[in-house]
């Protein structure tokens, strides 16, 4: 099986990537990016001559100029798809130039090359069917979990209302915080940040086209924003009020104390903690995993006392930063280097 890649953009090589990761092949086609040259194709023609996949990576603006381009190319027995972060538009256009004569589908990967370089999981992806091509889903769905995705199904309008709801008030939102400077040089913040802090470093590492397509392109991302806007001036305006009171104008956000004794409450807390170590754990396992397969290619051994040695020191210098036991954070350290062993040579 062979996947044709047309825009070697950030997500195009992340895709690329995942597939040697996954021992498939592919071509790849974009006359602005560097591509390494077995994966590099003369031309888009060239690129999706006798594939069995046609991916659509480059940007939604571009798309429809590439693809009455590609189709005199394309035949019954391939399928195109889309990898845009919306779906209303480019799913219409693969239906007007595409009809019924070429499968097609529409797909999402909620996934980007920052996830994938944290080795998160699971990756998911929403795909679009087309009532013209049923089957064609069917086996985009494979060809994903193939890769090791998890496949959601929902129709253009759905994607877009979600991704309004979520990924655009999102980015949206850390886009304000970090033009007014939020996140930059910070000494210390509460727990309560960590989840924009991610939010804030996948603004910082996705392309400056990802965020203008997503607030641009999704035909419900305006209305999510103005509600949002709407709803923020009101909350302001309130607590600016000399009149504002909790009783006659509550704050809607739950108090967890209120809902469960102090006890269940922390514990509730260990075992979320817990969960999140666990998939950390998964997370470093799976980035030994890339760092063996990268010695591999440069013929250099798997163990490296050296790395280890440096690790270790390192951690115990974190620890003692935070105030904990040096020599305990060490043992779970080494607990974790013998896991990373494992997983790249097999053995302890």
């Amino acid at each position: 099986m062979i996947t044709a890649i047309l825009g070697y953009g950030r997500f195009g090589r992340a895709l690329g990537d995942l597939l040697i990761q996954n021992g498939q092949a592919f071509r790849a086609y974009d006359p602005s990016a560097e591509i390494p040259a077995e994966y590099a194709a003369a031309s888009p023609e060239d690129a999706v001559k006798g594939a069995d996949w046609v991916i659509l990576a480059m940007p939604v603006p571009r798309m429809e100029a590439a693809l009455k381009a590609l189709r005199p190319h394309l035949t019954p027995a391939q399928t195109v798809m889309d990898v845009g972060s919306v779906k209303v538009g480019p799913c219409t256009l693969l239906e007007n130039v595409l009809g019924s004569d070429i499968p097609h589908v529409g797909s999402h990967p909620l996934f980007g090359p920052l996830s994938l370089a944290r080795a998160e999981r699971p990756l998911r992806v929403v795909l679009c069917p087309s009532a013209r091509h049923p089957s064609a889903a069917s086996r985009a769905r494979t060809w994903f979990e193939s890769l090791g995705c998890e496949v959601l199904e929902h129709d253009p309008e759905t994607h877009d209302r979600n991704m309004a709801q979520t990924h655009v008030l999102a980015f949206f939102v850390a886009k304000g915080l970090l033009d007014v400077g939020v996140g930059d040089n910070m000494p210390f913040a509460p727990p309560s940040f960590q989840g924009l802090k991610y939010t804030l470093e996948a603004v910082r590492a996705d392309a400056g086209h990802l965020f203008a397509a997503i607030q641009r392109e999704n035909p419900f991302a305006a209305e999510a924003r103005a509600k949002l806007v709407e709803a923020l001036g009101s909350i302001h305006k309130k607590l600016a009020e000399d009149s504002w009171n909790e009783e006659v104008i509550p704050m809607a956000i739950p108090d967890l104390r209120e809902r469960s004794p102090e006890l269940r409450e922390v514990r509730d807390l260990i075992d979320e903690v817990d969960r999140d170590i666990l998939a950390l754990l998964q997370r470093r396992t799976q980035l030994a995993q890339r760092a063996a397969r990268a010695k591999a290619k440069l013929g250099a051994p798997v163990l490296d006392p050296a790395r280890e040695t440096s690790l270790l020191k390192d951690r115990r210098a974190w620890a003692q930063e935070l105030g904990l036991d040096e020599n305990l954070v060490e043992e779970v350290f080494q607990t974790l280097l013998r896991v990373s062993r494992r997983a790249q040579v097999g053995k302890s």
